[in-house]
């Protein structure tokens, strides 16, 4: 009978969601001893990976499995994340904001609280370029629909081959200033490795003009003090952040009362119990059966 311990905030959906499936040769277990199987968030579980001996794979619930790739822990079993559920909920993020941002919506909500009858000058999307920082699952869902929607889309990664015909280009990261020359909205959906830390700082934020930065990856990837320097010179005309270097974010954090910088609470993809029930399910019948598990990750590229 194989064993496995759940460590997550939506820990009683994930027992129900497993005592329903009713998978073969599966128990559920509080014994950190007997747990061959954990099906975990990351942060809460970093810290306890040793007192779990018998650990033989840990699903994430989460995309991002930073917190458990860090020197210095432990790296003998294997790790999977989930991927594929989150491309269209960042997706929404990141277009739904755009547009608010660019039809300026929410100053239409302050005027009619005034009564103010006063149009605002507008351009649409679709002479615009969009740089998408990671052309993986998300962010070539996130190009499929800025396509269609009549953007151009630029894409980067590791090593600058194309991920799909959605993007008009792609650039290997060390060709980043020349896309981001390009940027009209700058999306990273960046995993956190250390070749992404601080990527977008003072200097490469400077090839920017007038940019909307959307940074819904890890928070890694920013350099907050480059940012403040980039949004002072005008080369990042506002940052719509939801991930950062820590979190929560302390409350007497400069970007809280910044008028350009708009904070969201690590809520553009929600991990949602049922869409990570079913790879864990998946994962499961291949791990009985010692075939290759889904999305694994590699300790040594952090993803």
């Amino acid at each position: 009978m194989n064993k496995v311990l759940i460590v997550s905030r939506q820990q009683e959906t994930y027992q129900r969601l497993i005592q329903q499936a009713q998978l073969p040769q599966l128990e559920i277990t509080d014994d950190p001893r007997l747990a061959a199987i954990i099906l975990a968030d990351p942060p809460n579980i970093a810290a306890h990976l040793s007192d779990y001996p018998a650990l033989c794979w840990l699903q994430s619930t989460f995309a991002g499995i930073d917190a458990l790739t860090k020197p210095g822990l432990r790296q003998d079993y294997t790790l999977t994340n989930i991927r594929g559920c989150f491309g269209q909920l960042i997706t929404e993020y990141v277009m739904g904001l755009t547009l608010a941002h660019t039809r300026h919506f929410a100053l239409y909500q302050q005027q009619q609280k005034h009564r103010q009858w006063l149009p605002h000058r507008y351009s649409a999307l679709s002479n615009k370029t969009m740089v998408i920082l990671g052309t993986g699952a998300i962010g070539s869902h996130l190009a499929q629909a800025a396509h269609t929607m009549g953007l151009r889309v630029i894409g980067v990664n590791r090593s600058g081959e194309p991920a799909s015909h959605l993007f008009a280009h792609t650039y290997p990261l060390s060709e980043l200033p020349q896309a981001l020359a390009q940027a009209d909205i700058l999306v990273s959906t960046l995993p956190a490795t250390t070749a992404t830390d601080n990527l977008l700082n003072t200097t490469s934020l400077s090839h920017c003009q007038n940019t909307l930065l959307f940074n819904v990856g890890r928070g890694n990837a920013v350099c907050e003090e480059g940012l403040l320097s980039a949004i002072e010179q005008d080369h990042v005309a506002h940052a719509f952040l939801d991930v950062f270097k820590h979190e929560p974010l302390n409350n007497q954090h400069p970007f809280w009362q910044h008028t350009k910088i708009t904070i969201t609470p690590h809520i553009a993809a929600e991990s949602f119990p049922e869409q990570v029930f079913d790879v864990f399910a998946a994962n499961y019948l291949r791990f009985i059966q010692q075939q290759p598990l889904m999305y694994q990750i590699d300790f040594k590229r952090g993803y």
